[in-house]
């Protein structure tokens, strides 16, 4: 669908074409350009921006971002453009690390990981081209089921507060969630996900059976304590956006900092 097509079946095109406006511009501060949608990939910079927040009101200094499938890279520049903007509006540090296989996806391993829909080699990466576009993200290579494994002894991340999950696979999705249980210590008590291959279109039909979806509901199901659900503030709004429908927040019931009261006093 081309973006003129788009724009005619948008449910609010004056709403569209002046974000549009002012996303092309830059007119107004980066928070107004972010809480109106006009900036690049506002799903990177909601979570960025409320992992900070959290951060802020919890006394840390430092918070860490996470994402899982960087390929060519855009989304990873992006994101470190939004931890720039982000960090100057809170005074909190937000460090960036990335991780990708950089070859490509892997074989899928059966019909959970929508064979039908990506194959082995899909977006490549170019290592060195990705590396030489950033400017503090920390870009870790290999497959996610060993990166993940000793990322917090070699790296010691400040508390991580918001994941990008965009690794299309069950498999993968399934071995990136299991980070989630590495500790407290290594977490805000609430995390701001994106997870990208969870609506799709005709061709994946991703559903609870399958895909990142069907590793959200089989994390769950097996976490007692710690349980990833949709971001119902944002379902609940007057004019709904897609990636709303990708939002889900992280919840470590058990942190020890769950229930520190972070609200506006009075």
């Amino acid at each position: 669908m081309n973006r003129l097509a788009k724009l005619v079946l948008h449910p609010h095109p004056i709403r569209r074409i002046a974000r549009e406006i002012l996303k092309r511009s830059g007119l107004g501060t980066f928070e107004h350009r972010l809480q109106l949608g006009a900036v690049e990939r506002p799903h990177y910079g909601y979570i960025v921006y409320h992992a900070a927040d959290l951060a802020r009101r919890l006394g840390h200094r430092e918070v860490s971002v996470l994402e899982f499938g960087v390929a060519e890279g855009a989304g990873l520049v992006n994101l470190e453009e939004h931890a720039r903007q982000v960090s100057r509006l809170f005074d909190v540090a937000v460090r960036v690390y990335a991780f990708d296989t950089g070859e490509g996806l892997p074989e899928p391993v059966d019909y959970r990981d929508l064979p039908f829909a990506w194959k082995k080699g899909s977006f490549p990466m170019n290592a060195a081209e990705v590396r030489a576009k950033l400017q503090q993200a920390e870009l870790i290579l290999g497959d996610v089921k060993d990166t993940t494994g000793d990322f917090f002894a070699r790296y010691h991340p400040a508390p991580i507060g918001a994941i990008a999950y965009d690794l299309d696979f069950y498999s993968s999705t399934a071995a990136a969630l299991r980070m989630l249980n590495a500790g407290e210590q290594y977490y805000l008590p609430r995390v701001f996900c994106y997870f990208d291959d969870i609506i799709g279109g005709e061709i994946e039909l991703h559903s609870d059976f399958t895909g990142e979806r069907l590793a959200i509901r089989e994390f769950n199901e097996t976490h007692r304590d710690i349980k990833i659900d949709s971001a119902y503030h944002l379902l609940s709004r007057t004019v709904v956006e897609p990636w709303f429908h990708q939002i889900r927040i992280c919840h470590f019931l058990q942190h020890s900092r769950y229930n520190d009261f972070v609200g506006k006093e009075g």
